[in-house]
Order: structure tokens, then C-alpha cells, then sequence
């Protein structure tokens, strides 16, 4: 019996982490994903019992694979064939980037006020 394979980014694809197989594979080519401290390539074989780290756009994911998964399927599905071991650390910074980020402050020289918000701005400002 013949052992299943899987490249590293149709597997990150499937469980989505990305969301196409090329970024999957422009994540790896940039060194964003890690197996045992290791860059590692789109090629290569996924195997259970796996770790990798996974730097997204939004988070940096510690996974262990515990099974393949050949297409992508729909989110709540796709965690089955992973374990999310991401350290509380990670967690809880992003939570408190996520609980800064809606302060209702505009970020510095983001984007100009429109006409309203400066209406309104001004109205608060002069009572």
C-alpha cells in the first residue's frame, strides 16, 4: 500500500491558512513557512504528526498536521485535519492588537476625513 502524499501548499491551501496555493507557495518561497525551525519548501511532503509555523497576514500559526486533505473544503471541516498549537503569547497579543485597533481612532496619516465626519468634528468641537 502505497503512502499518501501532499504538497506543503495544496495542503495549506486546503485547510486555509491561504487563500489560493499560490500564496501558499510565495509564503514559503519567502520564508514564512517553518518546519523545525527550517524554511521549507512548496514541494514538500506533508506527513502527519508534522509541526509548522505559519506567518499569515494576520497571525502566526503553529499547527501539527493529523490528516491530508486533498481539496479545499469549507472552514469548519478544514479543522479537522489540523491541531492549532499556537502559544497563549500569540493569542493574546492579538487579541489586544484587534482590542486597540476599533479605539475609533484614525490611524495617523491614514485617509482623509469625509465631508460629514468633519462636520461632525467640527459640531463636537464647538460646543
Amino acid at each position: 500500500m502505497e503512502k499518501e502524499k501532499i504538497r506543503l501548499d495544496k495542503y495549506l491551501c486546503a485547510i486555509r491558512l491561504f487563500k489560493t496555493r499560490t500564496a501558499a507557495a510565495a509564503a514559503c518561497d519567502m520564508g514564512k513557512v517553518k518546519c523545525n525551525g527550517y524554511a521549507a519548501k512548496a514541494s514538500k511532503p506533508v506527513s502527519i504528526g508534522d509541526e509548522y509555523e505559519v506567518k499569515t497576514e494576520n497571525k502566526r500559526w503553529r499547527i501539527k498536521v493529523t490528516g491530508f486533505l486533498q481539496k479545499r473544503v469549507k472552514y469548519e471541516e478544514a479543522m479537522k485535519y489540523y491541531i492549532d498549537i499556537t502559544p497563549a503569547e500569540e493569542i493574546q497579543r492579538l487579541q489586544y492588537q484587534a482590542s486597540a485597533f476599533h479605539t475609533g481612532k484614525r490611524q495617523s496619516k491614514i485617509g482623509r476625513p469625509t465631508k460629514k465626519e468633519r462636520r461632525d468634528l467640527d459640531e463636537f468641537l464647538d460646543e
